[in-house]
């Protein structure tokens, strides 16, 4: 019925959303295709949390374990390879891979992540996911009540700082250069606000133990937040037509569908809600309406989707 590069779905990204997609297609008999470069979003972090069942456990773990259970339904092929570009077709939709293979699906999932774009600043890297951090949910428990950094300079340190409040009452905000930002609302709360930029970080294997300014002062810090600036991690839904949101995130509605017919997105490449739990709720969900559209041969009356 299909030759070998022929798929009813082509999943791009084989991480929690991409997982929990093929998961839900393989139990529904679909010829499945996942397609995974095997940089999830969460690499640099040891362990993850806030995710039942699995807290305090290494994302490698959990998804090694996810890959092993969806391995097991036959109709689910995956590739290590890097899609890099993707079109329209009669029957669907072609995507070409950085190996120089062609596939082809009459459905798309993009659960591709996306790539934070972290500051030029010595040790930024090497804190990254371990104590510079980007969620309190994820993060926060693990570093209550200790000496913790805000880095921002915009006006969302308002909400940051009222948000980490939660987890501790000892907070600076670095902004790293003048600030951006009416300053008195912050001062009234005792909280100091750090201008000088920073020199770097310094830490033991990714451990913060001070914030370094170029003007030679240190501040001891156990933790540091950043909300870091992003890229689409893939740019074939750009390159066929999905709309991307305001917030530079694919828009999707509420059953994972782009604005693109027979394309579906699902997990950190659409939401600023960035979890393990959120990834695999929505890789869920889209797997299920992505079987629902083939059953329905491809057209959902609903939504005007074909």
């Amino acid at each position: 019925m299909y030759d070998n590069n022929q798929f009813e779905v082509i999943i791009i990204g084989g991480s929690y959303a991409g997982l929990s997609a093929a998961m839900t297609l393989g139990r529904s008999l679909r010829k499945t295709l996942v397609i995974d470069s095997e940089k999830p979003c969460n690499r640099f972090t040891p362990y993850a949390h806030n995710f039942i069942t699995q807290d305090g456990k290494k994302p490698g773990e959990i998804s090694t374990l996810a890959r092993q259970q969806v391995e097991k339904y036959d109709t689910v092929t995956f590739l290590s390879d890097l899609a890099t570009q993707g079109a329209k077709t009669e029957h669907g939709f072609e995507i070409q891979t950085n190996s120089g293979q062609t596939f082809g699906a009459q459905k798309l999932l993009f659960a591709t992540g996306v790539r934070d774009v972290l500051p030029d600043i010595d040790g930024f890297t090497e804190c990254w996911g371990k104590t510079v951090i980007h969620c309190p949910y994820c993060h926060g428990y693990e570093v209550k009540g200790k000496k913790t950094g805000i880095f921002v300079n915009d006006e969302s340190v308002f909400d940051f700082y009222k948000i980490i409040s939660n987890w501790t009452d000892s907070i600076t905000v670095f902004t790293n250069g003048e600030a951006t930002f009416e300053q008195a609302e912050l001062r009234e709360h005792k909280i100091s606000i750090i201008e000088t930029p920073i020199e770097h970080l310094e830490h033991e294997g990714g451990l913060l133990k001070k914030v370094v300014l170029k003007n030679g002062q240190t501040y001891v810090l156990d933790a540091l937040y950043f909300r870091p600036p992003f890229v689409q991690h893939c740019e074939i839904p750009q390159q066929l037509g999905c709309a991307i949101n305001e917030s530079g995130h694919i828009e999707v509605d509420g059953f994972q569908k782009t604005s693109l017919p027979g394309v579906f997105a699902a997990g950190d490449c659409t939401t600023p809600f960035r979890s393990l739990a959120t990834a695999s709720a929505q890789g869920s969900v889209a797997g299920a309406m992505l079987n629902h559209e083939l059953i329905r041969g491809g057209v959902d009356k609903t939504n005007g989707h074909e």
